[in-house]
């Protein structure tokens, strides 16, 4: 039995003002290949399938056509995450075609997907997004060692995480007979121990966004999404001396600069062994995302050949700003979707002091020239700011 893990498609976003829906329509294209090339049985898609609560309507079609391919060779199971709404991505659900299943209930985590195999079926627990303002009191069994006295879960993603977990375990348990059955859980959250990116949304409540790893023992396999690095995170065996294998697929696309070193990833997981297989399978890639730093004559020269056709965050480091940059730079580097003046001394420049009624406004203003520029203001420049200054004294005296 074979599965594939994807998550955190984001179908709509756009990577700073750049429209992304026609490189992540060629992503989902290597998903339908790679599905049908090696006969997967399953594929989990675990959160943030959209960008925002209301995608746009392109991105909509694209996941519809999406799930249509995808099912002619493949179960499919999704569930929402932080930047989906639950209930827009799961409406119709059972309306759905055979072999898709959208899974944004919290009130099912404890009830799966059989998906068919030899040896006896997988099953496939989705657990959405798990908002513990909204679902501490859903997920709240009268047995739950850490309820408190208004009846509530404690305002927390371990808390709420460790619940719907019991509710898999306990599933788990009732069909037992044989051999425990290979089980995988799809999970949208932030697992300590993993590297995060810039470009997740925060997901903290009550000052705490982590789950300990330990939280989801009890099954082969937990289909991780949120954090947008392929990763895998360490955990513990249990009593029985079993752990399950815990990995964050990460996102198809870069969707910022900090991911620029990422290396972009499915997950193809093989549970026919004793042991779970997993192999990380390359993402296309459709431009490089890169930064350049040097002098704008670095940059326009040899410095900057190697990234003419990446997407790039521009570095100049003139002491002073060069004329016309935005201009030039976009002229050499036509993809620049970010230009920054960093002068060099920027980092030694010392602290700015604080500002009281009883420090000149003059100086103040040159500091502040100095700050962004690097340099202490010119003759013409300290005249400008005098001029300006004295019209504010003006107006004030005339008010």
């Amino acid at each position: 039995m074979r599965i594939l893990h994807t998550s955190d498609w984001h179908l709509g976003r756009t990577l700073h003002g750049v429209d992304l829906l026609g490189h992540q329509a060629e992503y989902l294209d290597h998903l339908v290949e790679l599905v049908r090339a090696e006969g997967v049985g399953a594929v989990v898609v675990s959160g943030d399938v959209y960008d925002r609560a209301i995608p746009p309507v392109e991105a909509v079609q694209l996941l519809a056509d999406a799930l249509a391919r995808l099912s002619e060779h493949a179960a499919v199971v999704v569930t929402p995450g932080n930047h989906d709404s639950a209930i827009r991505l799961g409406f119709g659900a059972t309306l759905m075609r055979p072999g898709v299943h959208l899974r944004a209930r919290v009130a099912d985590v404890g009830r799966p997907v059989e998906v068919a195999a030899e040896g006896g079926p997988v099953l496939v627990y989705a657990l959405p997004y798990l908002d513990p303002d909204a679902v501490r009191r859903t997920l709240a069994d009268d047995d739950a060692p850490d309820l408190g006295g208004d009846g509530l879960l404690p305002r927390s993603h371990e808390a709420v995480t460790a619940a719907a977990m019991r509710r898999v375990r306990a599933d788990l348990a009732a069909r037992a007979g044989g051999e425990r059955p290979r089980s995988v859980v799809m999970a949208h959250a932030f697992v300590v121990g993993g590297e995060a990116s810039a470009s997740e949304r925060d997901i903290r409540v009550g000052g705490v966004d982590s789950v300990p790893a330990g939280v989801l023992r009890g099954v082969d396999y937990v289909a991780l999404g949120h954090l947008h690095g392929p990763q895998r995170i360490g955990v513990e065996p249990d009593a029985d001396g079993r752990a399950p294998v815990l990995q964050y697929s990460g996102s198809p696309l870069a969707y910022s600069f900090s991911e620029m070193h990422q290396r972009k990833a499915s997950v193809l997981v093989d549970l026919s062994g004793a042991e779970v297989g997993v192999e990380l399978v390359p993402a296309p890639v459709p431009r490089r995302l890169a930064e350049v730093t040097g002098t704008l004559e670095d940059l326009l020269g040899a410095g900057g050949d190697a990234h003419v056709a990446d997407w790039v965050r521009v570095v100049v480091t003139d002491p002073a700003r060069p004329t016309e940059l935005y201009a030039r730079v976009r002229e050499r580097f036509p993809h620049a979707l970010a230009v920054e003046h960093r002068p060099v001394a920027a980092a030694e420049r010392r602290t700015l002091a604080a500002v009281t009624a009883a420090r000149d406004p003059l100086e103040v203003a040159a500091e502040f020239v100095e700050h962004v520029t690097g340099g202490r203001p010119s003759a013409e420049e300290r005249a400008v700011l005098l001029r300006a200054y004295e019209d504010v004294l003006a107006a004030e005296r005339s008010a």
